[in-house]
């Protein structure tokens, strides 16, 4: 975690969640953005795969759906700073860089894709809306196999732009804590390949169902008792065809900001009551706004391929009174149930809830 203060304009600290490690190169001829670089440094990592699916069904059933909310902005920044000193802009700067599309244009074109390619930008559950997509791609049989996810880089615009909403933390983020006071923004990128097909290396592990809602309630505030986000949940249940008891761990949106994490609770009480611990980890990443559902998606990904213990709540171990009794995920924890479901609220009442589950061997 970084301070903020390279990214704001006023005179405000805050933590960020910075990627670190050095990002690879744009091969020639691809959409050059350091958006784009942070989305290749995941992508590299599921190369083989989407190697083989594209082998095993053709480059046209193959298609892509990504989710940002930030695209090159960063670039466009960098941009016209140098516009306002030089009074030109840098020769290789590019306006498409920035434009949202941008994302999925460049991962089909880097493994050579020709099926169906868009990219979703939904603010927070931008990336959970790709996985949406693309599971309705391939029940629709318009493509056998999808690459999902998202990627989201730091830029000044989003960092202020929570800043005038007053939604910065300068500390560590505390969600559900009686005293959180904001977010932390971080940057990350995940991806996956959905296929028709259980792939042998993934231990069976699925995207089990899903649900969505877009209650409207405010434009960047939640419905105050989380009718929206229960809403998602039902929804996910009812299409992965489970019951709140089938659910071994529910991975919460939990921003820290003071409206966010009341109606979250009282949302997945009214349906899990205390039965199924819950965390946040975004202590752990920073909000990745765009890319959060892929990259939550990948924690629940590798806490049921390697069976690991649940992510525990941290924060400073002060819930609030007024708060349901939430079973909070605490260190030890393991799955009791091979199903795990994953929360993303955005601006407008936007909310999808993920189901993920497989058989450990």
């Amino acid at each position: 975690m970084i301070r903020g203060n390279d990214f704001l304009n006023a005179d405000q600290k805050t933590r960020v969640g910075k990627v670190a490690s050095t990002l690879p190169e744009i091969p020639t001829g691809l959409i050059h953005s350091g958006n784009n670089r942070l989305a290749l440094s995941a992508l590299q990592q599921i190369s083989t795969s989407v190697e083989q699916i594209v082998a095993r069904y053709g480059a046209k059933r193959v298609a892509v759906v990504a989710g940002t909310s930030t695209s090159g902005i960063a670039d466009g920044e960098r941009a016209l700073l140098h516009q306002i000193q030089k009074g030109a802009f840098p020769a290789d700067y590019l306006y498409e860089t920035q434009e949202i599309g941008t994302l999925s244009e460049f991962i089909a074109a880097y493994f050579g894709i020709k099926g169906a390619s868009y990219t979703l930008s939904t603010a927070c559950s931008s990336s959970g809306r790709a996985f949406i997509s693309g599971a309705r791609l391939l029940r629709s049989g318009m493509a056998d196999a999808v690459i999902v996810g998202g990627a989201d880089s730091l830029c000044r615009l989003t960092l202020n732009g929570f800043h005038t909403l007053e939604s910065l933390s300068e500390s560590l983020c505390n969600p559900f804590s009686k005293n959180r006071n904001g977010i932390n923004i971080g940057e990350g990128a995940a991806f996956f390949v959905l296929s028709r097909e259980a792939d042998p290396d993934s231990k069976n592990i699925s995207l089990l169902g899903f649900g969505d809602s877009s209650d409207a309630h405010h434009i960047s505030a939640p419905h105050p008792e989380g009718n929206g986000a229960e809403e998602s949940m039902r929804r996910a249940l009812a299409d992965a065809a489970l019951g709140p008891k089938d659910i071994g761990y529910i991975n919460a949106h939990g921003t820290a900001t003071v409206l966010n994490d009341e109606m979250e609770a009282k949302a997945i009480f009214r349906l899990f009551g205390d039965r199924v611990p819950v965390s946040s980890t975004k202590p752990l990443t920073g909000h990745t706004l765009g890319a959060a559902s892929a990259v939550e998606a990948a924690i629940c990904w590798h806490l049921l391929h390697y069976n690991l213990e649940i992510p525990a709540q941290v924060n400073d171990g002060e819930y609030p009174a007024e708060f349901p009794p939430v079973q909070w995920a605490r260190p030890g924890m393991r799955l009791k149930k091979r199903a795990v479901l994953s929360n993303s609220f955005a601006f407008g009442g936007n909310n999808v809830s993920l189901i993920f589950g497989g058989v450990h061997e």
